[in-house]
């Protein structure tokens, strides 16, 4: 039975998700150059519903597609309950995903953290999946992050940090040399992978961590919720105001900005007046 629910879900990726998902998915990886010759990516699956999609289009581009490359899934487990873990674990198996499981205590040292936990917990995850990663012989690691990720975190910016910035779809780690991070799914929109999930009958994670667990499959309020709210009412102003915020990132004039800051210097628009 769990066979062929995985190949199910494979072929129906390639067919009935091909415009929405798929395509999207190959587009981002060529537009953004992602993947190079030789890799070795370590694609990280915490256990929510982006991330088991991108092993799943990671999976069937290694079996499918035309570049040379080696992948390895990596679970971090940083603390989560034991019914959160098994549902992982069964989702793995369901998906036909044989990945690499490690521990870290991350959730033990952000729960008393009263400022930001969610950003300390993201930043603490990133390095524990380099570092092992690395360890595993990876030059890479895949992130789930999606189309919506972009636009609301470009927002979030601007509205909370006074400052334009987005997720980029790649960049070199600081810590960690040679190591990149990528993200596949940079152009696939969050509500397509919803009905991926929905069309498939499928149960994942949400936030699992000691601060949203108490709901199991937690929705805590947060920024980022309020940015999708905020671009919830913004497409039923206009069915394109979220694809423009995106395009903008990649559209800015320098004739017509204040400032801007590179490699850590800034720089006024007087300089060059």
């Amino acid at each position: 039975m769990e066979i062929e629910k995985h190949k199910e879900i494979e072929k129906a990726l390639i067919k009935k998700f091909r415009k929405n998902i798929w395509s999207r998915f190959i587009k981002g990886i060529n537009e953004y150059e992602l993947l190079s010759k030789n890799d070795v990516i370590g694609v990280c699956i915490s256990g929510g519903k982006d991330s088991m999609l991108l092993a799943k289009c990671m999976q069937e581009l290694k079996k499918h597609g035309k570049q040379t490359f080696e992948i390895k899934f990596l679970v971090m487990n940083p603390g989560y309950s034991q019914a959160n873990q098994k549902l992982i674990e069964a989702n793995l198996k369901l998906l036909n995903i044989e990945a690499t499981v490690f521990d870290s205590p991350i959730f033990e040292i952000v729960e008393n953290i009263e400022q930001s936990p969610c950003y300390l917990c993201a930043r603490m995850r990133r390095g524990y999946l380099y570092k092992e990663a690395q360890k595993l012989g990876c030059n890479k690691i895949a992130l789930g992050h999606h189309f919506d990720d972009v636009i609301e975190t470009t927002l979030m910016s601007m509205l909370y940090s006074g400052e334009i910035k987005t997720m980029m779809p790649k960049l070199h780690s600081e810590n960690y040399k040679g190591m990149e991070l990528i993200r596949p799914l940079y152009l696939v929109k969050e509500e397509s992978i919803i009905r991926w999930k929905n069309f498939h009958n499928l149960k994942f994670l949400q936030c699992a961590c000691k601060l949203t667990e108490s709901t199991h499959l937690g929705t805590g309020q947060s920024k980022r919720q309020e940015m999708k709210e905020l671009i919830k009412n913004f497409r039923t102003i206009n069915s394109n105001i979220d694809i423009n915020i995106f395009k903008s990132m990649h559209n800015i004039n320098c004739n017509t900005i204040l400032g801007f800051r590179k490699n850590g210097e800034y720089h006024s628009f007087l300089e060059e007046y």
